[in-house]
Parts: structure tokens; C-alpha cells; sequence
């Protein structure tokens, strides 16, 4: 078995057909069936249905080829270590991101990234919690970022930042005219979410100190919940660094919430195994710079993240 096996099996997962996987690893068709076969008679299994359109991994084969895309990255991993600094700020850097997140930080990430490390190619892309995690386990993103706790041993956390929930409160909503919105006013009320499809969350499925991240908006667009309140009445909840993004002439429907005062942390997740601390500082920085210094976690704010 060799590397070069296991980069040819996880082509072939990705493009799901020999002949494109072949002219991405710049080989013939038949050389790469040729390669691929050798690898199933040394495992002595099959790893591919070869009479699926398109081609697809058969169950032992996708056991296999998620365990190849570790090996890979442990192995890239290997060859950073060797890399002076300079070297290691450049090349691909997948981020996920939370959809609630994404708004606020990818604008400022490209930014940031690109006029201070034009030689990193940044990708990201808005995943579910679970996905992204899913994503990290199996190396195929670099970091994520995401509510926390995350609560994976396989995975590390770093806090970024901490922020409120404020209600967005329709002016034709009796709750509009206080300057304060309490949680039991909350609690009184139908809330619009984004969670399993969009609906209002009728009080009685909602607790004192229940008000969460994924209980409001896992998965959905803040703008969608705003825009439903604007055309439908009512309350929503939305994220402290979504007030920015709100029109200015909205901005008077939004209003702290208070007794208590509900909020998120907002983390930067990674491998156990990651080595690549000059690209987690970078991201870190860029983050400095796009939040403002009184929601950032005291380690962010103070020292240069370590592995």
C-alpha cells in the first residue's frame, strides 16, 4: 500500500468517475483502475462498485477511503513540520463556518487573509455543527468555526468571542414599547426560529434559560428571521453581531433582553493533531480585527494562540 494509492482512492471518491480522477492525478485511465485493483488485492476487498452510475464506494471501501483522507493529512502534517514559517503561510486553508457566523466573519476573513497572506488560497464554506465536526474528524476542513461547547475529544476548542441575543420586536408587537425586553416578556410571546424549517416557537415549548443557538437558528439565515417579523409581526432573536447588519432603519426594533441575559461563545475549532499555528494566528488576527475588543475572549485578545 502506498500514499499514492490512497490519494488515487479519495480522487475517485471525490469525482466519483475513474476517467476525471484519473486526468486529475495526471494519469491514464487504465493506469489508475490498474493502481486502484492492486490496492483491493492487498486489502482483499472491493473498494469501489464499478456498476454504479456514477461510481461509488462500496461500505468497506468508504470505511476505508475516510480513514485515507486522515493518513493524507497526518502525513501533509509531517512535511509542514519541516516548513520555515514563511513556506507554511501559504496554500489551500478550509474554513467552515456556522451560517450565523458566516456573515459576519467571511467578509473580513478574505479581507484580512488576502492583503496579509495572499499565498494562502482561503476557501470557506456554511456547514451545520454537526457537519462541521464530521468534517474535522475526517481532515476534509482545516478549522471550523462554530458555537460552543463543542464537546469532542477528538476535536480543540479556542473561545473567540462572546456574544448577546437581542430581540428583533415587530413595532406592531405590545413588547416594541420597552426599552428592556425581559425574559418572562419573551417567554409570553410566539418567537419566530429557523430550526427544523421555519415557524414560531409557541411559549409553552420554551424554558427559562433555553434560549440557545441551536434552538433558534441552527441552519438558517438571521436575515430570513428579521424579514418574517418585518412582513408578519411578532419577535425573533438574533445575534449580537448581526445589530451591524440590521438596516438602519430597523434598528429600533432591536432591544437587549435582560433577566437574564442570554448569549453564545463562539469558537474556533480544530484537529487534536494540528500543527499549523502561524495559519491558527492568522485567523485568529483577522478575527481580532473584524470583532470589537470587549466581546473577545481574554486569550484572543492578550497572546498569540500556542499549540
Amino acid at each position: 500500500m502506498t500514499l499514492q494509492q490512497l490519494r488515487y482512492i479519495v480522487a475517485i471518491d471525490d469525482y466519483r468517475h475513474f476517467g476525471k480522477a484519473a486526468e486529475a492525478c495526471g494519469l491514464t485511465q487504465s493506469t489508475l483502475s490498474l493502481m486502484v485493483k492492486k490496492l483491493e488485492e492487498e486489502l482483499d476487498v472491493r473498494l469501489f462498485d464499478r456498476d454504479a452510475h456514477p461510481v461509488a464506494p462500496t461500505a468497506i471501501g468508504r470505511k476505508v477511503i475516510d480513514q485515507a483522507k486522515v493518513a493524507l493529512y497526518n502525513v501533509e502534517q509531517i512535511a509542514e513540520m519541516t516548513r520555515s514559517e514563511k513556506e507554511i503561510l501559504t496554500g489551500p486553508l478550509k474554513i467552515a463556518l456556522i451560517s450565523t457566523v458566516a456573515p459576519v466573519l467571511v467578509p473580513g476573513l478574505f479581507k484580512y487573509i488576502g492583503e496579509n497572506y495572499p499565498s494562502i488560497s482561503l476557501q470557506t464554506e456554511e456547514m451545520l455543527s454537526d457537519t462541521i465536526k464530521n468534517k474535522l474528524r475526517k481532515a476534509e476542513v482545516d478549522m471550523g468555526i462554530m458555537s460552543g461547547p463543542v464537546r469532542d475529544t477528538d476535536l480543540l476548542e479556542i473561545p473567540l468571542y462572546h456574544e448577546r441575543f437581542l430581540a428583533y420586536v415587530s413595532p406592531t408587537n405590545p413588547a416594541f414599547a420597552q426599552e428592556n425586553i425581559r425574559m418572562e416578556t419573551i417567554l409570553e410571546h410566539p418567537v419566530w426560529i429557523i430550526r427544523d424549517g421555519l415557524r414560531q416557537l409557541d411559549p409553552s415549548e420554551l424554558k427559562p434559560g433555553e434560549i440557545s443557538y441551536d434552538r433558534f437558528f441552527e441552519g438558517g439565515r438571521v436575515g430570513i428571521l428579521i424579514q418574517v417579523v418585518n412582513d408578519n409581526g411578532g419577535i425573533t432573536i438574533i445575534p449580537e453581531t448581526h445589530s451591524g447588519l440590521v438596516l438602519y432603519s430597523q434598528q429600533n426594533c432591536l432591544r437587549p433582553i435582560v433577566d437574564p441575559v442570554p448569549g453564545r461563545t463562539i469558537s474556533l475549532v480544530i484537529r487534536a493533531d494540528y500543527i499549523h499555528e502561524a495559519k491558527l494566528n492568522a485567523v485568529a488576527e483577522a478575527v481580532k480585527r473584524i470583532i470589537p475588543g470587549n466581546m473577545l475572549e481574554s486569550l484572543l485578545r492578550k497572546n498569540a494562540l500556542s499549540l
